[in-house]
């Protein structure tokens, strides 16, 4: 892929947390100064089961085996978008290589112990300790805690964790580290960590203690052992009751064995007040409130369905809010706190839907859904969390109340009008209407598929004249709990102001969707935002072969980072080919490209004409001036496109001007 440069400002990547990153080895330095943070991933990511001696044991070896199986190897990387702050990608990369390896090491060994005792009787070629017994140093009553609250997830989950906490990486890097790990579903792992980071957040604190450091051990003899864990029961044990005094203000939940664990333990929330847990403290909206506000949003909404005056279920939905029970499935979107309300949340919903009972809350950044078996006898509680901060009648329209083998089924905004689906890869098809309850429910909607592309449903929405933004708007489901709001910037017209995004609505717009829908699967369960498309150049194609879209598909999510992708869209037979990925944002960074703080972008790539010769295609947007084509072959182009025949895979440097100063370059 491609580089697609944008106005030269110095920025910071999102991919690692500044105050977290582990500090990287000087130029040259061996990859040994990388051995202990490397063993802590290990360490954490190995089941607990295996106990401390062998957990140890196991961490070193997966560590000596990464270092043994040679150099890592330079990774290509697409340069930021503005110019780069001074930084060592070659450590990095080395470093992202090792923990790869160390990751699949422990990942294997959590499999094979999964299987029977087997494993656990064989050495596997772990370092050999002889009369000694080895552990971590024991740490308190918040390290237990945390150990335990780890000890509940899987493998993949507690690596996720690991990489977010420990090792300070952004999501969309440690997502990447975890599928070349071999994780099958980095998502869901990732989902669950964040929801365990958030609701422990001193976790990297108590993650760089001596509990949890496999090179920093104690040494035993064997026969001391079992001295030595009843000793730690105790400890446990005592400090367990004193953190679950109730005269202390802690409420005492049921844990899995039938005990008692404290709301004010590492893994649960905070105490919170008990007005916050008195449902008749819910804030509610008057009915008619949305029709004669100024602000459109989450807060305008009435509570509404048959449920709202079901006292203990709403109270079991803010406990479970506030401290949730072991049962209780947790979930939030990436970059999203769990934590309790701190004043009294809106009612948003009470009510069954398909067979569950759901309750919808809002807390003015935060929109959290409870749901529980309407009989009992169902799936556990569940709690969702979503961020939507400074949302709007378009990002504020829907959220997803069930979700199910039929279908998602919405809760509408009570500004909503018209309600209708559309698959987005069948731009002709007209938009089928969607029957809608007078509580604000929608029929079944069809998730966007998880495999494949063959069809992409959207919701198509029109918003009352009565709040005057009387217009359809497009939104679709990324596994979120509010859709993603889809918009069009449409190709620059000439001498015309340069346009801005607009529903995504008309012909032209959905006819761009079609090609670009499949490319939506990228951002599931990342807290997207809106995604807009913006056709930043159009060019004529050699040999007669039409003209092509440029296209730059800019997912922003609610935290505020974006995620690019650029596409080349030459001519296809079908509405719905995707277009080619000439160029994407380099894993866990931000960019301003295709923003309105990133408006010049230039991209390139090789192309097949249909006589099967290659070309040299480059093109920039409408500031982009004097394109210049370097390495294998030489061209130049006066305006914002070039073509050159080439050869296929042809490596060039392209550079552009920029109107009012200043210059980009793209290489390949």
């Amino acid at each position: 892929m491609v580089p697609m440069p944008t106005s030269s400002r110095p920025h910071l990547r999102d991919g690692d947390r500044p105050r977290d990153r582990a500090p990287a080895a000087a130029p040259g330095a061996p990859p040994l100064a990388h051995y202990a943070p490397l063993a802590r991933l290990a360490y954490l990511t190995l089941p607990p089961a295996l106990g401390r001696h062998r957990r140890v044991l196991t961490a070193h070896a997966a560590v000596q085996r990464a270092f043994a199986a040679g150099r890592s190897r330079r990774l290509a990387r697409v340069p930021a978008q503005r110019t780069p702050v001074p930084r060592e990608p070659e450590t990095d990369v080395r470093l992202d290589e090792l923990r790869v390896r160390v990751l699949r090491y422990a990942l294997r060994r959590d499999a094979a112990a999964r299987r029977g005792p087997g494993w656990l009787r064989a050495g596997q070629g772990l370092p050999l300790v002889l009369g000694l017994r080895l552990a971590t140093a024991a740490g308190g009553a918040d390290e237990l805690g945390l150990e335990r609250s780890l000890a509940r997830l899987s493998a993949p989950e507690r690596a996720a964790f690991a990489l977010l906490t420990e090792a300070g990486l952004g999501s969309a890097r440690a997502r990447d580290l975890l599928r070349r790990a071999g994780v099958r579903d980095p998502g869901a792992a990732l989902r669950t960590a964040e929801s365990v980071a958030t609701a422990v957040p001193e976790s990297e604190a108590l993650l760089r203690s001596g509990e949890f450091d496999p090179t920093a051990v104690q040494l035993r003899p064997t026969d001391l052992v079992r001295r030595r864990r009843r000793r730690r029961a105790a400890a446990a044990l005592v400090a367990a009751v004193a953190a679950g005094a109730v005269g202390a203000g802690l409420a005492v939940l049921p844990d899995d064995d039938g005990g008692g664990r404290t709301a004010g333990s590492a893994r649960e929330a905070a105490v919170v007040p008990a007005a916050l847990l008195d449902p008749g403290r819910l804030a509610q909206a008057p009915p008619e409130a949305w029709a004669d506000t100024a602000r459109v949003d989450f807060t305008a909404w009435p509570a509404r369905g048959p449920l709202t005056g079901d006292d203990q279920l709403l109270t079991r939905a803010l406990s479970a809010w506030a401290a949730p029970p072991p049962e209780t499935r947790v979930t939030a979107t990436p970059g999203t706190s769990a934590a309790p309300p701190a004043t009294p949340p809106r009612l948003l919903y009470a009510g069954e839907v398909s067979g569950a009972a759901v309750v919808m809350l809002y807390e003015g950044q935060r929109v959290v859904r409870y749901a529980e078996s309407a009989d009992g006898a169902g799936a556990p509680p569940a709690l969702d969390v979503a961020r939507v901060d400074d949302a709007d009648v378009t990002t504020a329209a829907a959220v997803a109340v069930s979700r199910g083998g039929d279908g998602i089924r919405y809760l509408l905004a009570p500004w909503v009008a018209e309600t209708a689906t559309r698959d987005l890869l069948r731009p002709d098809d007209p938009a089928r209407d969607l029957a809608v309850t007078d509580d604000g429910v929608t029929d079944p909607v069809p998730s966007s598929p998880a495999e494949g592309c063959d069809t992409w449903p959207a919701l198509q929405l029109r918003s009352s004249t009565r709040i005057v933004e009387d217009h359809s708007f497009l939104v679709t489901d990324l596994g979120d709990l509010t859709p993603v709001h889809l918009t069009y910037t449409p190709a620059p017209g000439g001498d015309a102001p340069a346009r801005q995004p607009r529903e995504a609505t008309g012909g032209t717009a959905l006819t761009g969707w079609a090609r670009s829908a499949c490319r939506l699967d990228g951002w599931r369960g990342e807290g997207v935002r809106a995604v807009n498309n913006w056709v930043f150049a159009q060019q004529k194609l050699p040999e007669d072969a039409g003209r092509a879209d440029w296209v730059c598909s800019r997912a922003a999510t609610w935290r505020g980072p974006g995620q690019i992708v650029v596409q080349l869209q030459p001519p296809a037979r079908s509405a719905a080919t995707p277009g080619r990925v000439v160029a994407a944002q380099s894993s866990g960074e931000d960019s301003a490209a295709c923003s309105r703080f990133g408006q010049h972008v230039l991209a390139s790539t090789d192309w097949r004409a249909p006589s099967g010769d290659w070309y040299l295609l480059a093109a920039g947007s409408r500031d982009v001036r004097d394109l210049e084509a370097t390495g294998d072959v030489t061209a130049s182009a006066e305006g914002p496109t070039l073509a050159k025949r080439a050869e296929k895979g042809v490596r060039a440097r392209v550079t552009g001007r920029v109107e009012g100063g200043g210059s980009l370059a793209t290489g390949r």
